[in-house]
């Protein structure tokens, strides 16, 4: 079986682009966990929560076949977290499945991921894609390799089948 860690913000993450992607995974019989920076209750902008599995800190990529970040507005407290962009660097040296969704593909820029890949984001943060060398596609979702980014919530959808086509090919 097939396994994904989803990382959320514990306030403010996207909802859709926690529950849309999960549920895509799921039905494809892939084993996903919910990951944050607390085991508390997280709060969705849109109002609604997730009980995270386990702590970021205590993931290991080797475990998961895909690590995925999920945007939202706090999906920035993770752009300049030591845990997180080791944590998508060992991701991508083990050859797994890194993905970011909305905002949070600034976390791997900022991890030096990107730098002469293909990627999008949420349009407010082209530039920071850009500044870490990144290909800005403007595509709803973009794969280069074994790193998949989309670019907001409308996204969603197509971000879990583009995750999920990764895994099961």
């Amino acid at each position: 079986m097939k396994k994904a860690v989803m990382i959320i913000a514990q306030n403010n993450f996207r909802d859709e682009e926690l529950f849309e992607p999960k549920k895509i995974l799921e039905d494809a019989g892939v084993e996903v966990k919910v990951a944050s920076t607390s085991l508390n209750l997280a709060r969705g902008a849109l109002g609604a929560t997730a009980k995270p599995d386990l702590l970021i800190s205590e993931i290991t990529a080797g475990d998961f076949d895909a690590v995925i970040f999920i945007g939202g507005g706090g999906a920035n407290q993770y752009w300049k977290d030591p845990v997180a962009h080791k944590l998508a660097t060992e991701a991508v040296n083990s050859n797994k499945i890194i993905a970011a969704i909305c905002i949070a593909p600034v976390t791997l820029a900022r991890a030096g991921l990107l730098k002469e890949k293909k990627a999008t984001v949420w349009s407010s943060e082209t530039g920071q894609l850009k500044i870490a060398g990144a290909i800005y596609t403007g595509k709803n979702v973009e794969k280069d390799g074994n790193i998949i980014t989309a670019s907001g919530p409308f996204a969603a959808k197509e971000f879990g089948e583009e995750i999920k086509k990764a895994l099961l090919k």
